[in-house]
């Protein structure tokens, strides 16, 4: 069959739905719809947000019906997409779907997952590998069933960890492997090429599979007696959101809530108690930890911008022994 004419109904809801749906469109595929998530208020004026895949559609593609089901299962809804007849449906970071939903289109739906599936099956994927201190992860596509990220593997590709790479980094740099990705799946849908492996003939660690669910906010909290490289991971892993977060300390001051959204670490021994503050009080901040030290390089109070250590030290007075982290 040839790629131009199938039918597509593209499903997604964040900024890493938009990469995918680009690529589509600039290689000239017939989307005949994308169904995202509802608008919702947000911030403090309780504003109307859009999800960040219509926000894109509305700028670069007018023209595509915009669906914002707030129930799946809804029957006007699943009347309207059997109307569009859709030879595929591609999901990319978007809600569980109910079977009369991924039954519908001939060729099957499927999903892009930011992992090596079976590994990291759940929604966040791209921080807990990180998180982990994994060395390597990628993307996977995978038919969709009735059960979350367990489906029949079509196309996986593999991409190695910076070791100072964070979260927001990988996320781009996945976005962008995921798009390639998406478009050759859909190719090899369209010529019958592809032979869906069930996951559990991939390779699985011993010690079972490595999950990874939603991150809440108790999560982010970063304990400064862990291990340097934990707390380094932890960092770099929330990084540029949720983000890792701490409170800066002094002795009658009320605390003050920061994100550490960059940092560095270095082992060392003797030095002292865990979140104790060393600074020179314009360059460098370091925080000792359990095993070493960590440098802060880039903090962002509550309240404020992030910014670098430089420019934090350079409108507060820190002094070594009077501040620390907890």
């Amino acid at each position: 069959m040839n790629i131009e004419s199938l039918r597509i109904v593209y499903m997604g809801t964040p900024d890493f739905a938009v990469g995918p749906l680009e690529k589509l469109l600039g290689n000239g595929l017939n989307v005949v719809a994308v169904v995202t998530a509802p608008d919702k208020p947000a911030g403090r004026g309780k504003k109307i947000r859009f999800p960040a895949l219509k926000q894109y559609l509305l700028k670069h593609s007018g023209e595509i019906p915009i669906l914002q089901p707030e129930n799946l299962k809804d029957p006007e809804f699943v009347k309207k997409l059997e109307s569009l007849k859709p030879d595929i449906q591609v999901v990319v970071a978007f809600r569980m779907l109910p079977e009369v939903v991924w039954r519908i289109p001939g060729k099957g739906t499927f999903n892009l997952h930011a992992s090596l599936l079976p590994l990291y099956r759940g929604a966040a994927p791209i921080n807990h590998v990180i998180l982990n201190g994994e060395k390597e992860t990628g993307v996977t596509t995978f038919l969709i069933d009735e059960q979350i990220d367990t489906g029949n593997i079509l196309l996986q590709r593999k991409t190695a960890i910076g070791e100072r790479e964070s979260a927001g980094e990988l996320h781009d740099r996945l976005m962008s492997m995921g798009s390639d990705l998406v478009l050759e799946t859909i190719r090899g849908l369209a010529d019958g090429a592809l032979k869906p492996i069930p996951q559990d003939q991939f390779i699985s660690p011993p010690d079972g599979l490595k999950k990874a669910p939603k991150i809440y906010r108790q999560d982010c909290r970063i304990i400064w007696e862990a291990e340097g490289i934990r707390i380094f991971n932890l960092i770099r892993g929330l990084s540029p959101h949720p983000g890792a977060f701490t409170f800066l300390n002094r002795e009658g001051a009320v605390p003050l809530r920061c994100k550490i959204l960059a940092s560095s670490f270095r082992k060392a021994s003797g030095q002292g108690v865990p979140g104790t503050i060393q600074t020179d009080g314009k360059k460098f901040l370091e925080v000792a930890v359990s095993d070493g030290f960590i440098s802060v390089l880039t903090i962002q109070p509550e309240g404020k911008r992030s910014m670098k250590i430089s420019e934090y030290l350079a409108g507060t007075r820190l002094v070594t022994g009077l501040y620390r982290f907890s």
